[in-house]
């Protein structure tokens, strides 16, 4: 079976406004520019998936079965802007954790790219023809470590601005309706090449 690309998604600052460590569905909305950016991102016709960091499972903020309850309200927003979430998956673990399973160095919390590298095993993903969106330049990094194209969203919510090899963007983008509509003309151009 071929590989298909997919669009990665950071969940806070990107698709939702960035309200840390809240996993009330209640107060969840969608960030400037999401709910118009994934309607963009849905017409190109992939797999849509979220990858978030959830430090406050470790951290004792909240209990990992509540993070159920964020998956079917981003299930719901994706389809109220006409788009589909096809996974979301999510890192418990911090370092400097207080609950005792999850305090630990791992490969999936960004930067690291496990989240990515498992979710295009489990979906048959080329990396090397996705797209990762994100706010932060750990997401930028974790997109760049799987191999993918990788855009940072520059609303003001990186404030370490640390350099590196893995930490520069191939695009930057005032918001996500601005990210989804260079992808998607990044996307189409491909696609005509490859035709």
């Amino acid at each position: 079976m071929a590989l298909i690309p997919a669009i990665f998604l950071d969940k806070d600052g990107t698709v939702l406004a960035d309200e840390p460590y809240n996993v009330d569905p209640a107060r969840m909305v969608y960030a400037s520019g999401a709910r118009e950016g994934l309607r963009l991102l849905a017409a190109l016709n992939v797999p849509l998936i979220v990858i978030s960091n959830q430090p406050g499972v470790a951290l004792g903020y909240f209990d990992l079965q509540e993070l159920t309850g964020v998956r079917e309200r981003l299930a719901s927003m994706f389809e109220a802007a006409g788009a589909r979430l096809a996974d979301f998956y999510w890192c418990p673990h911090h370092p400097q954790g207080r609950m005792t399973a999850y305090a630990s160095v791992c490969t999936c919390r960004k930067p690291q790219s496990g989240l990515l590298l498992r979710a295009a095993r489990e979906h048959e993903i080329n990396l090397g023809r996705s797209w990762f969106i994100g706010d932060i330049l750990d997401d930028v990094e974790a997109g760049n470590r799987a191999g993918c194209h990788t855009v940072l969203l520059d609303v003001g919510n990186e404030t370490e601005w640390r350099p590196g090899h893995w930490r520069h963007p191939d695009v930057h983008a005032a918001n996500l309706e601005q990210a989804a509509r260079h992808v998607a003309w990044a996307m189409q151009d491909v696609g005509r090449e490859m035709a």
